[in-house]
């Protein structure tokens, strides 16, 4: 049986930079391997014009980054992606593989753990190794968030989802010194498997929902879509974002950009 070694974070990229997601998770794999008696921290960085990501990486708690730069490697091929963790992680045998809960890393981690015949704890608020097992124990909301199970993941490597801001990121460290491993002639173009055909962008005016640290969210009450006029003008006086639930987007009332909570983005006022 192979000896596994390490917590591996699949990074995230947005605009050439690592995502504040990335950060939260280095945070606490770093965490995870002080318990684990000083396991190593390893991080990837894939895509197209990495620019100082890798070593941003290190600044922000890996150890070591494994960096591949390829334009089959844009952000929205998760085939290609797919095939480079598959790659990285079969080589280097962690012992822990950690992704953020963001659309794309839901299906890349859930796919990566099927090819690593292993189990994936999906959507957890927290992570923490049992000190009876060494086991990787996840918390994780159940039952539309009304109650809370705490999971041990039994298979090798041990895998997590884990929503975004339920962890503070480490103070950016320009002073660590870290490995970056540049992996090359790993991929190739006959894994592409799905051809991208167009991405529509909405500009966003104002704070962004996953950053506002003040949130005015209506909700069906409401009646409509008029009375969100009036949540709008609040916010620019809070300097706050708008929010929705689920029913207000479902009924066309704001778009589908608004909508937070369990089925929607991932907040922390």
């Amino acid at each position: 049986m192979t000896e596994r070694h390490g917590i591996l974070v699949i990074g995230e990229l947005a605009d050439g930079e690592i995502t504040s997601a990335t950060t939260e998770l280095l945070a606490t794999a770093s965490k995870l391997a002080s318990d684990l008696n000083g396991e190593e921290v390893a991080a990837t960085i894939l895509g197209v014009e990495l620019n100082n990501a890798p070593q941003e990486a290190i600044f922000f708690g890996a150890d070591k980054v494994y960096a591949s730069d390829h334009p089959l490697l844009a952000e929205t091929n998760h085939d290609a992606h797919l095939a480079v963790l598959t790659h990285i992680a079969t080589e280097n045998s962690p012992k822990i593989i950690l992704s953020a809960k963001s659309l794309r890393c839901q299906e890349i981690a859930t796919r990566l753990a099927f090819r690593l015949g292993t189990s994936l704890a999906q959507d957890c608020i927290e992570v923490s190794i049992d000190s009876g097992t060494s086991k990787l124990q996840c918390t994780r909301p159940v039952y539309g968030g009304n109650a809370l199970a705490h999971v041990l993941c039994h298979g090798t490597p041990m895998m997590a989802t884990i929503r975004p801001r339920t962890c503070e990121p480490l103070e950016r460290d320009t002073s660590r010194k870290g490995k970056v491993v540049v992996l090359e002639n790993v991929i190739d173009a006959s894994v592409i498997k799905v051809r991208f055909v167009e991405r529509v962008e909405k500009e966003v005016t104002g704070v962004r929902l996953e950053n506002a640290k003040i949130i005015v969210a209506g909700g069906r009450g409401l009646g409509g879509p008029e009375p969100f006029t009036h949540l709008d003008e609040l916010a620019q006086l809070l300097g706050a974002a708008v929010g929705a639930s689920r029913a207000a987007c479902d009924a066309g009332w704001v778009p589908p950009g608004y909508q937070i909570g369990l089925t929607g983005k991932s907040v922390t006022p």
